[in-house]
């Protein structure tokens, strides 16, 4: 069986590899016809359509139909059993070793977050910069976790395939975040119905506190009003999060399915919250083992979170191959 060589995206060699290989990864979209390739005994590369032995898996490969509702059928068959500490420690080992790309891509994302930020304060103009974050956060978020998956799968990688959400399912990585957030959203309405009923009678003394004079006193009805509201919405809020942290847990891999596996936003969340209802209180785990990292990232004046944001997302990621990944017998 013949061995080949491919040419990633970073333009460095891998390989060799084989033709299963090949094929496989070409059926999950990891290769396509213009990926350049060569055979071990060839003098030069090739886009891989160029290839005869390669030809029957372009006419059987339907991408973005056939295949993933195929892929989220065999993941249900599945599984499986979470190390949390193995998944920190080796989404640790990933960042270190691949720093030049994972560490570089999550400070461009953060760095765009943070001025998009900015601008969205500017009035006026502000509202269109809120807009497309909005509308870009989706993809961006999940050509992020694109690179993260590729370089655990020691795939052809480089900093650029974060911004692979934009070519790559951008309607669906949106529609994904956006019906996400919307779902989650509902489980506060009772929260937020509560606050409304209670603070709209007192807003305009509200909005009073920051004129006061320094040593002024505030409205003791309006305090005793403002408290009463939060002491009534607190058990509410309370309640509400139970669900919303629920749903938010079972939809974790919903964008890795969607840029990976190239499904379609609903059959990624159904795909994820099924498996993850599997062994929920795991998912559960790893996430609160994620937050409690940035949060040690944010007790170290900030610079912190700039090592652990890549660290809980490459652990988030190998969580996503152990689970959605390609078995090997």
């Amino acid at each position: 069986m013949a061995n080949y060589i491919i040419i990633g995206g970073d333009g460095k060699e891998y390989g060799p590899v084989t033709t299963n290989d090949v094929r496989q990864w070409l059926a999950e979209g990891r290769l396509n016809a213009q990926s350049l390739v060569k055979a071990e005994s060839d003098a030069e590369f090739r886009p891989l359509e160029k290839f005869p032995e390669f030809a029957d898996a372009f006419a059987a490969h339907t991408p973005g139909i056939i295949t993933p509702l195929k892929a989220s059928a065999d993941f249900l068959e599945r599984d499986y059993e979470l190390d949390l500490v193995g998944c920190i420690t080796n989404g640790w080992e990933l960042v270190k070793n691949n720093m030049n790309r994972l560490f570089v891509a999550t400070l461009f994302y953060l760095l765009i977050e943070m001025a998009i930020g900015g601008l969205s304060n500017i009035p006026f103009v502000g509202t269109i910069f809120s807009i497309g974050n909005f509308v870009i956060a989706g993809p961006l978020m999940g050509g992020l976790f694109y690179l993260f998956i590729r370089v655990n799968r020691k795939e052809p990688a480089q900093v650029g395939d974060m911004f692979a959400g934009f070519r790559r399912s951008f309607g669906q990585l949106f529609l994904g975040t956006f019906v996400q957030g919307l779902l989650v959203l509902a489980c506060l309405i009772p929260f937020l119905i509560i606050l409304l009923v209670k603070l709209f009678p007192i807003l305009p003394q509200i909005s009073q506190f920051s004129h006061l004079q320094p040593g002024a006193t505030p409205d003791k009805e309006t305090v005793n009003a403002l408290v009463s509201a939060l002491l009534t919405g607190l058990p509410v809020g309370l309640l509400c999060a139970i669900p919303a942290t629920y749903l938010g847990v079972c939809w974790k891999f919903t964008l890795p399915l969607i840029i990976d596996q190239q499904m379609d936003f609903w059959t990624a969340m159904k795909t994820s919250w099924k498996m993850v209802n599997k062994h929920w209180w795991q998912i559960f785990g790893l996430v609160i083992l994620i937050s409690l990292l940035n949060v040690a990232g944010l007790c170290a004046c900030c610079v912190g979170l700039l090592f652990t944001i890549p660290i809980g997302i490459a652990a988030l990621m190998i969580a996503y191959e152990t689970i959605f990944g390609v078995q090997k017998n």
